[in-house]
């Protein structure tokens, strides 16, 4: 979300982003300036009416002092509360919808993003580790588990529907294995480890992510208030910020977790009727980082974050790439915004693992979050990358480390993980 006075002062700037982005609407933008001039004209009436309230107690207690009467002056104090009263309500009630057209600009993109009309126009920028020839045909991870019967898909489906599955035996220890390892990865990059809560109120997840169709996304309890179920634990890392006023000196904040993500997935995409690529239920290590307004240091802590997760890759033997999104797959919050994708020899293609997004000021200032540079009061800028999804991964590893006889051979990496355990093979 963009500062107002930005947008006041930037119009042209603002209006040829929206275009990189090919949104149609530029005049919301005009919107915008003239509800701000308003305001601003309700903002100088009410404070003028304050001064002169204010003007008016001290003339008061002169008169009283010099004993002179102030029945006069007593008289006309009381008539400016009710002025401001009615102004401010004026006020009040143009701000909401500042605020309604302000959060339909999208933040200003980096000059990196590459110009794209939809997601078939992202820009692969590198790959890590070249995908190799397995010698045989390629088993879906599905066919892997299912022969291996170490996941149950039927029964999930009858006890929670599509999108669930069961995790037995090793490859449910192999779960656990890459949350542990990536854990320690993230600790090791000096990222303090927090565990957050699943649920949040509604009104967190509003502002802390820029869904265009929250239903569709989010699960939402019928408590009062309304809780969210988190789809990661970002929501819950950034959403701890929200309304508070961080400490300069504690900048940056760089923080990661491990959760439950949980998401309704409803929409172009769907949810896989069997298997663990895209799922209702899953499990995520994120990292976050809330830095000062400076955009060379949150553009390295962008590289920094994205290098990790492809350490994470690189280390655990699965060939990946990088996709620059294009401006017109890129989410109306984001400065800039890479994914992670894997690759597949079953398919012979990508798949995504992960994300990684610099938002820079506009999601901090939709949750009113702040912080004193010097005593002036800035917005900081915040970034949020997986480290790894755990489900995604190990569709990646079954697929990459499977023989031709349906066993599986453990990453190195993985292996203290496993108690030692080399491979994964049926009972």
């Amino acid at each position: 979300m963009l500062d107002v006075k930005f947008i006041r002062d930037n119009i042209d700037i603002v209006k040829e982003n929206m275009r990189r982005k090919n949104q149609k609407d530029l005049k919301i933008v005009d919107e915008l300036v003239s509800l701000d001039s308003k305001w601003r004209k309700l903002k100088y009436d009410e404070d003028g009416l304050r001064s002169e309230r204010n003007k008016i107690s001290e003339e008061v207690g002169a008169l009283k002092k010099a004993g002179k009467s102030a029945t006069k002056k007593l008289k006309e104090a009381k008539t400016i509360p009710k002025k401001i009263g009615e102004i401010e309500k004026k006020r009040k009630k143009l701000e909401i919808k500042i605020l309604k057209v302000q959060m339909k600009i999208p933040n200003i993109m980096s000059g990196n993003v590459p110009l794209g009309k939809n997601e078939d126009e992202n820009v692969e920028e590198r790959r890590i580790g070249e995908p190799k020839d397995l010698g045989f045909e390629p088993k879906s991870h599905v066919e892997i588990l299912e022969n291996l019967e170490m996941a149950d898909f039927e029964s999930s489906a009858r006890v929670s529907g599509t999108g669930f599955y069961y995790l037995e035996d090793e490859v449910a220890m192999l779960n656990v294995a890459l949350i542990n390892y990536a854990r320690d990865v993230m600790r090791s990059k000096g990222f303090r480890y927090v565990e957050t809560p699943y649920l949040l109120r509604e009104e967190i997840i509003d502002e802390v992510t820029d869904l265009n169709d929250k239903e569709a996304q989010i699960y939402l309890t019928d408590n009062k208030p309304k809780l969210a179920l988190i789809g990661t634990s970002e929501h819950s890392l950034i959403g701890r910020f929200a309304g508070t006023e961080i400490d300069f000196k504690k900048l940056p904040i760089k923080q990661t977790s491990y959760s439950m993500c949980f998401r309704k997935e409803i929409g172009a995409h769907g949810i896989d009727e069997k298997g663990l690529f895209r799922t209702h239920q899953f499990n995520k290590i994120e990292m976050i980082v809330i830095c000062g307004p400076d955009l060379p240091k949150s553009e390295y802590f962008y590289k920094e974050m994205q290098d990790i997760t492809v350490e994470i890759f690189e280390k655990l033997g699965i060939p990946v790439r990088i996709l620059k999104i294009c401006s017109g797959d890129l989410g109306d919050l984001k400065y800039e915004q890479i994914d992670v994708e894997a690759w597949s020899p079953r398919k012979k293609n990508w798949f995504e693992v992960g994300s990684c997004s610099n938002l820079t000021e506009s999601q901090a200032r939709k949750l009113k979050i702040f912080t004193r540079n010097k005593g002036e009061r800035v917005v900081p800028h915040t970034l949020n990358n997986t480290a790894i999804a755990t489900s995604r991964a190990l569709v990646a590893i079954l697929e990459n480390f499977q023989n031709e006889d349906g066993s599986i051979n453990v990453p190195e990496v993985l292996i203290p993980y496993m108690g030692g355990l080399k491979k994964i093979e049926k009972k």
